[in-house]
């Protein structure tokens, strides 16, 4: 603790001390697991993790673990931050075994291999690419990396018979305005379309959609930390932006139960609670930690809030459903949708026009069509994949610029 000198000189503050508690900041309803949900598709069997050193991936295994699988099985392409979660969880290998694995998840034979190798019986894929403008300015590999990810994950599993598969999916999914919620998109279509094209499928699938998690990597609440006791100004990129939170914790377990409650590929929402504003959002984490706004009425106040404007891409709000009327589940927390799908035999076509324009790097083509395999993904920006401008710029062809 600080001197009471040192307090009284402002030579410390409130700031320094304190730490924001990230429940202060959710007014929500905290609802007690399932335990036989979680332990159904989890306890005595085989669980693998795709992208299990992400923020989602990570958590998860956390929650895993405390399930006592048989085995847990760590993919991630990350080689450090394979390392990383493995190095976390080391201590629970006495327990059972804990196996990491560096792999591409778009590598199907190579799945294949192991899912066979390992007699997997469950498997969440949450390898993704996430941040919005990261994927919004590099078009090809976020859509790559999303969709054919799905693809060959879903594919293996029915091929090697795998009990369960569940796809960690995102609120930008619905009626998406950038690619990385269009490619979640059909990351959903593509598990959708090859559950009912296969014959005598004995894996069950099923798809959880949830929207922004505090404190995961690229998530607004440490940057806004860092801006507030770091820089003293915190950007904005509207005063009325929008956005569904929950914590990372209860993201994970609620993933886990929905994904012990599907069988056909069902589409899973999980209650955010009420969407909150950013703005309030901000005022209130400086509040938390004893500092004031800086703005007109208080000119001495500590924390500055910049207005920067929407980035490409990206909503005022968000949204989880696409139709209406969800159905209830055994959880309280978590609802069941119908949403439409395309049959794989006509997806399929799609996905391989689509391999196509990547393997070229077409990325105002692939964006044409996403607009068209996805009949509500509606672009609000214009061409920023980095490539692609500088062969407009290149070629001095600015009209591909307007928005699709």
């Amino acid at each position: 603790m600080p001197s009471i000198s040192e307090i009284i000189d402002g030579r410390v503050t409130v700031s320094d001390i304190k730490d924001l508690n990230i429940d202060d900041l959710l007014n929500r309803e905290q609802v007690e697991p399932d335990i036989k949900l979680l332990n159904k598709n989890i306890n005595k069997k085989t669980v693998l993790v795709t992208g299990a050193g992400g923020s989602i991936g990570s958590e998860l295994c956390r929650q895993i673990i405390k399930l006592k699988p048989k085995k847990l099985l760590l993919l991630e392409l990350n080689e450090f931050a394979l390392y990383k979660v493995n190095e976390e969880l080391k201590f629970y290998k006495k327990k059972f075994k804990i196996i990491p694995l560096l792999v591409d998840t778009q590598d199907q034979a190579k799945l294949e291999i192991i899912f066979e190798t390992f007699k997997v019986d469950t498997i969440y894929h949450a390898a993704a690419y996430k941040h919005v403008p990261l994927v919004e300015e590099n078009i090809c590999s976020g859509v790559k990396n999303n969709v054919f990810s799905t693809l060959a994950v879903a594919k293996a599993s029915v091929n090697k018979k795998v009990l369960n598969l569940v796809l960690i999916s995102s609120d930008k999914a619905v009626r998406p305005t950038n690619i990385m919620g269009a490619s979640k998109r059909l990351s959903e279509l593509c598990m959708q379309g090859i559950y009912y094209s296969k014959k005598n499928n004995k894996t069950k699938f099923s798809i959880v959609r949830f929207g922004n998690v505090l404190e995961s990597s690229g998530s607004v609440i440490p940057k806004f930390k860092k801006q507030i006791t770091e820089d003293g100004l915190v950007t904005l990129t509207h005063k009325h932006v929008t956005r569904y939170f929950m914590t990372i914790t209860e993201a994970a377990q609620l993933v886990i139960q929905a994904g012990a409650m599907g069988k056909h590929s069902e589409v899973f929402v999980l209650d955010m609670g009420k969407s909150v504003k950013i703005l309030d959002l901000i005022n209130k984490m400086i509040n938390l930690l004893g500092l004031t706004v800086k703005d007109k009425e208080n000119m001495d106040g500590d924390i500055e809030i910049k207005i920067i404007g929407l980035r490409s891409g990206e909503k005022l709000f968000e949204e989880l459903l696409i139709g209406k009327n969800p159905q209830k589940t055994y959880h309280p927390k978590i609802k069941k949708i119908n949403d439409p799908f395309i049959p794989f035999e006509k997806l399929e076509v799609y996905i391989k026009n689509l391999e196509n324009l990547i393997t070229n790097n077409q990325s105002l083509e692939v964006k044409k069509l996403l607009n068209k395999i996805i009949k509500l993904y509606t672009s609000n920006s214009k061409i920023v994949d980095h490539i692609q401008v500088e062969q407009l710029i290149t070629n001095k062809k600015i009209k591909p610029y307007n928005k699709l």
